[in-house]
């Protein structure tokens, strides 16, 4: 026997039938948050800025406004300690003998930098071993570096002194670290040639990025080495050699390892940078309210500068 028809009814006036919208799954532990994902990623590096930058930056801006003393009562005291700095003339001389330190030594770490990253960029023979030479100063670091150069310095049994009097550039007695001239190029003499490792490392990476094919065309053009450098190289550079002068900028204006251990910013004030100004106010007069409101002058300073060279160093169409 078949099975009765069914028979269903379908009311005309109801219009079309309408489908129930699909619900698509949630699914757990999965990519599927993008946003909360993205949030986590960056949970770790918001809590170091914030711990680390934001929160001593804030402190400093309302300490600057007291005369917090090292030991001591304060009191809040506004703007003051901003209309001391600003007029105050051996802090602006220090700013000004940074800007003449880092004017001197910026060009000089390029290009000894961009001159040995010339020499080891290839992977001839000897190569790594000259990299690892040019680069050991920058490892051994300032610190030992101004100690050595302390002992080096000195009248008569210094090496300095002893390799100047056998050229016959001197009589062998050259008091380097009293005088504020002769203290200043010792000073630039020994940090171009401890920090030029690094920029040798940073244009070398560039230098090995650039495909060898652009060369091999430029030679088969007939291009000299120097038009290959000047045409390829440098162009094709542009943002690492920005890069290592904003580098080389900063850390000049921050210098103080160096100053502190061989001058302390003698003889009188004449090799005193914004740093040493700054630690002597804070640790030696004992002002530091005074010394917070000079750092963040010297944090402007350093921003303004900064952003110049990013202007002058930006690359136009």
């Amino acid at each position: 026997m078949s099975a009765p028809a069914v028979t269903r009814t379908v009311d005309a006036s109801a219009g079309p039938a309408r489908t129930a919208p699909r619900r698509t799954a949630r699914r757990h532990g999965t990519l599927t948050h993008p946003a909360r994902t993205g949030l986590l990623l960056v949970a770790p590096a918001v809590a170091f800025v914030v711990v680390f930058v934001l929160v001593p930056l804030v402190s400093a801006v309302g300490i600057s406004f007291t005369n917090l003393p090292l030991i001591g009562s304060w009191r809040f005291i506004g703007l003051e300690n901003y209309a001391s700095v600003l007029t105050d003339p051996a802090f602006w001389r220090a700013v000004g003998y940074t800007l003449l330190y880092t004017a001197i030594v910026t060009l000089p770490i390029l290009a000894l930098g961009y001159a040995l990253a010339v020499v080891v960029r290839s992977n001839r023979r000897g190569a790594t071993v000259l990299r690892t030479i040019f680069f050991v100063p920058y490892v051994i670091g300032l610190t030992t570096l101004s100690f050595l150069m302390l002992l080096e310095a000195q009248p008569d049994s210094g090496m300095v002194n002893v390799v100047l009097r056998g050229l016959g550039l001197t009589d062998g007695t050259t008091a380097w670290l009293v005088d504020g001239p002769l203290a200043t190029a010792l000073l630039c003499v020994m940090v171009i040639w401890a920090v030029s490792g690094l920029t040798m490392v940073l244009l070398m990476s560039g230098m090995q990025g650039i495909p060898r094919e652009v060369y091999e065309s430029a030679e088969l053009d007939g291009a000299t080495w120097w038009v290959r450098e000047r045409s390829i190289t440098m162009p094709m550079l542009r943002r690492t050699i920005a890069m290592t002068v904003v580098l080389s900028v900063i850390g000049s204006l921050l210098a103080f390892t160096q100053f502190y251990i061989l001058t302390q910013g003698g003889p009188g004030s004449d090799t005193t940078t914004v740093v040493m100004a700054i630690y002597r106010r804070a640790f030696v007069q004992l002002q530091l309210g005074a010394a917070t409101a000079m750092s963040l002058v010297l944090v402007v300073i350093t921003g303004l500068v900064t952003a110049a060279q990013f202007w002058l160093l930006r690359e136009r169409s």
